[in-house]
């Protein structure tokens, strides 16, 4: 089935009619994806590499209720901006959060929506870093969103996006101003999934932003629970008890082929990161 707009809103609980391409929607829209369709690479553990075309987003991500990563993440939120009547253009990214030794390859997937010929950077799947509002795309500027703080940087290669992450600013990611076609997403999504020395291939990841300002963060058997105040909790899970935390807590629906993803799959998952 092809995308419907009205399910996806059902999908993020959206309660207000038909919206409009207004701020103000962008940010609710924005705040309510990113706390309820959570971030995850089930499929890359499991051998799969994930369909980022739009009817297969549709399934996936709001009929059979699963998440994913950047590629479906914004594919999908980027339709739905479209759908609205956002002034909307893709954009990739450069990831250096783990502070690489060399620069990597654009493998990140985001977006930039021009409302009132002002841009902003939207972006629903940079997992547990991930912004949970859209950003002004200004220089300098200091931007708290209920999440966290965040900040842009011009950089001799375009942006730079940092966030407040304890003890200073983390930088996460680098872009510029080009405008990817829908090929370069393909082959980066497959390479994400496929490459043998991929960090999605390696660990099992979840994440959530919360309504409340906290978040949920599932790294293999380890989920660590971070409150508004910023303060965080962690617990060590057994393989049944992550099982119950992707449907509990992340809300995955584990059983809606073809998406669906076994106990015993799950638990040969885990047995790779003991």
């Amino acid at each position: 089935m092809a995308f419907s707009l009205d399910e996806y809103l059902a999908r993020i609980g959206w309660p207000h009619g038909a919206p409009q391409p207004t701020l103000p929607t962008l940010r609710e829209l924005h705040l309510r994806h990113a706390c309820t369709i959570a971030f995850e690479n089930l499929d890359a553990l499991l051998g799969r590499t994930p369909d980022i075309d739009t009817d297969a987003l549709s399934a996936k991500l709001v009929r059979a209720k699963r998440g994913g990563w950047c590629y479906e993440q914004n594919g999908l939120f980027q339709h739905a901006l479209q759908t609205i009547g956002f002034n909307v253009e893709s954009l990739a990214a450069r990831v250096l959060i783990a502070n690489p030794q060399t620069m990597p390859p654009r493998t990140h997937r985001m977006m930039r929506v021009i409302i009132d010929d002002e841009p902003w950077l939207a972006d629903v799947g940079f997992g547990g870093a991930s912004i949970s509002t859209p950003l002004r795309l200004c220089a300098g500027l200091e931007q708290r969103t209920a999440h966290g703080l965040y900040r842009l940087d011009h950089a001799p290669q375009g942006w730079l996006l940092c966030a407040w992450l304890r003890d200073g600013w983390q930088q996460l990611y680098l872009f510029d101003d080009v405008h990817p076609y829908f090929s370069d997403d393909l082959m980066a999504n497959h390479f994400v999934a496929t490459w043998p020395d991929s960090h999605f291939r390696h660990r099992l990841m979840a994440s959530l932003w919360l309504a409340d300002g906290g978040q949920l963060r599932l790294l293999n058997h380890r989920l660590t629970r971070r409150a508004p105040d910023g303060s965080e909790s962690e617990k060590t899970l057994s393989a049944q008890q992550v099982w119950q935390c992707l449907q509990q807590d992340f809300g995955l629906c584990m059983d809606n082929a073809p998406y669906n993803v076994s106990q015993v799959s799950l638990q040969k998952i885990l047995n790779r990161f003991v």
